[in-house]
């Protein structure tokens, strides 16, 4: 006797249970090693970075994702290193957050979220803000709810970003990202 099921449905759970895992298990915190090249985006990712969605405090996207509320004055904010720092590395990055809590991946928790930082990437190779953020070498996941980590970074110049996820790693609405600062790795 076979049990009818939707394969996507189950596609999608094992992706997401995953993706929990993968930022919920670390022991230490990561280190990162720049990445070669910057991820393209598709043209579906640029469109949706590019779209606003309407004020609702929980708005449902295009995907019929729901996204978590944010405050309109949480406030995302690189402490160090300053922009336009040469350093060199390894290259310590502290986190800040205003108006709002950090809280591990997972954790559903209103007004709340986790940290991802975004490592050379422009604005239109933004990762989709309706979507669960990807863990590769351009966006990298704290979901132990860390405020700092350590980045081996080449020599060069490096532009460095935080975006808050919620519970499961989808920005909030409207987004929490920090402004872009550029360092110096020598």
């Amino acid at each position: 006797m076979r049990i009818p099921f939707q394969h996507s449905l189950l596609v999608a759970m094992i992706a997401g249970a995953t993706l929990l895992q993968g930022c919920s298990d670390n022991s230490e915190e990561p280190k990162t090693e720049a990445p070669a090249a910057e991820a393209p985006a598709t043209d579906t990712q640029a469109d949706s970075a590019k779209t606003e969605d309407s004020g609702a405090d929980d708005a449902a996207s295009s995907s019929g994702m729901t996204r978590s509320s944010a405050p309109e004055d949480a406030k995302a904010t690189i402490l160090s290193p300053a922009d336009g720092a040469t350093v060199t590395s390894p290259v310590t990055v502290e986190f800040g957050l205003e108006g709002m809590d950090v809280a591990p991946a997972g954790t559903e928790q209103e007004h709340a979220g986790h940290h991802h930082l975004l490592i050379d990437l422009d604005k239109d190779a933004l990762p989709p803000m309706d979507f669960p953020l990807p863990a590769n070498d351009n966006v990298v996941h704290f979901g132990k709810g860390q405020t700092q980590t350590e980045l081996e970074l080449e020599p060069g110049t490096h532009t460095l970003q935080l975006l808050l996820g919620d519970h499961m790693h989808v920005p909030h609405e409207p987004p929490v990202m920090s402004e872009k600062i550029t360092i110096t790795v020598e």
